[in-house]
């Protein structure tokens, strides 16, 4: 069984096979597995940042507290995060993952990746302008295609280097240019002084919740581990490794400024950040808020969305560890892939699973996000289960991901 470039998820193709409930391990090969067989924990990683999207979104508000609370605070800002990394994963997979396209099939693909791209732009701006209370990342989703394809050629090495020397210097970059552009808003005459008409592309790279500037970096990462022979123990052992690394150098990084650079945590505790939290929980949680750029020691907090270098290598190490976990555990416990067929079809239509949990959020006129009662979340994740599973049954991909994938088809007459 063969990899399909046209099956896609969010903008990206499903590793997962015709039939979700088939093991499609029985099908591989003899002498070795099918590549299909390795890359279903993709999937499954996937569907999990499915869940933790929506638990970010109609679940409780994790500055309840308790058990709960935390639960609920796990999936803020990591589950975005999470889907950035595999989309970068994507990339790769639609352009040849452990040698790259060329010639007229590698045209095809960059054609493909971008009206992918076009059109996740096009969707998320239209949700957008529906004044969903959600903040959507799809048109986010398609910039960063956009930004990051020159690099599909590139190996693991290179891409790795240019992902870490983006988490090093772009979030710097982006304190100087938010500021400068608050600058603007004050002094209407400035040069930071942007046309109306501008708002979009200024919101999708700088000022938005997921922007570009600060998440291409996710999306690289995720394009080095694609490049890997992701079928290797040794190489998922060393990815496991150096996730738990990241997740502890990012976050601990943190801790230890917070607490030992003088002067850090009352200066982000004036900063004027939300409500509901301790300044002194910044090193990984986002209840106290978000950082305003009033004061350069927000770039020592590694909460989710902070958009600092410490947030970035923190959250691209639980992607890298959420990945590795998932490959292994499909891949070495048959009991354990029969258990999570589910999840790994709503992995296998995250666009579709996305869309709607947007629109079940307008239909039911949910207005403050988080907040909903515990039961809310578990009857969108019960909906969305049921429904991608019984979808996957008769049909190799979701309805929205059958459209897109019908959408790249102009992508074919490329010479």
């Amino acid at each position: 069984m063969t990899q399909n470039a046209d099956d896609t998820t969010l903008a990206v193709p499903t590793t997962t096979p015709p039939e979700a409930g088939r093991n499609v391990r029985d099908e591989a090969p003899r002498g070795g597995r099918s590549s299909t067989a390795r890359l279903i924990g993709v999937d499954l990683a996937r569907g999990l940042a499915v869940f933790g999207m929506y638990a970010a979104h109609v679940g409780p508000d994790p500055s309840e507290g308790g058990t709960t609370g935390f639960l609920m605070e796990l999936a803020h800002g990591r589950a975005s995060a999470l889907f950035a990394f595999l989309a970068g994963f994507s990339i790769i997979l639609i352009t040849g993952r452990r040698a790259p396209k060329t010639g007229r099939a590698g045209r095809q693909a960059v054609a493909k990746v971008v009206i992918r791209a076009l059109v996740l732009l096009v969707v998320g701006t239209a949700l957008t302008l529906t004044g969903t209370p959600v903040e959507v990342i799809l048109a986010f989703y398609g910039l960063y295609f956009l930004l990051v394809l020159p690099l599909y050629r590139l190996g693991a090495r290179p891409l790795a280097v240019i992902a870490a020397a983006g988490a090093l210097l772009l979030p710097q970059a982006l304190y100087v240019i938010q500021d400068a552009l608050n600058a603007g808003e004050s002094d209407p005459g400035g040069i930071w002084t942007w046309p109306a008409d501008a708002d979009g592309i200024v919101s999708l790279l700088f000022t938005g919740s997921y922007p570009a500037l600060t998440w291409i970096p996710f999306v690289i990462a995720g394009m080095a581990v694609a490049r890997l022979d992701l079928a290797a123990t040794a190489v998922r052992l060393r990815l496991a490794i150096t996730g738990v690394a990241l997740a502890a150098l990012g976050y601990g990084g943190s801790w230890l400024a917070l607490h030992l650079v003088p002067g850090a945590l009352p200066a982000i505790s004036a900063s004027g950040w939300g409500e509901g939290g301790s300044a002194a929980s910044a090193w990984w949680s986002d209840t106290w808020g978000y950082p305003d750029g009033s004061t350069p020691a927000a770039l020592l907090v590694a909460s989710p969305h902070s958009e600092t270098t410490l947030s970035i290598v923190a959250n691209t190490g639980v992607a890298i560890a959420v990945l590795a976990a998932c490959l292994a555990a499909v891949d070495a416990l048959p009991r354990f892939h029969r258990l999570v067929r589910p999840v790994i079809a709503v992995g296998s239509m995250s666009l579709t699973a996305y869309v709607l949990h947007v629109a079940g959020i307008q239909l039911l006129g949910i207005e403050e996000l988080p907040g909903s009662p515990p039961h809310v979340l578990l009857g969108f994740l019960v909906a969305v289960t049921v429904f991608a599973t019984l979808w996957s049954r008769r049909f190799r991909r979701g309805p929205l991901e059958w459209l897109l994938g019908k959408a790249t088809r102009p992508a074919e007459l490329v010479r």
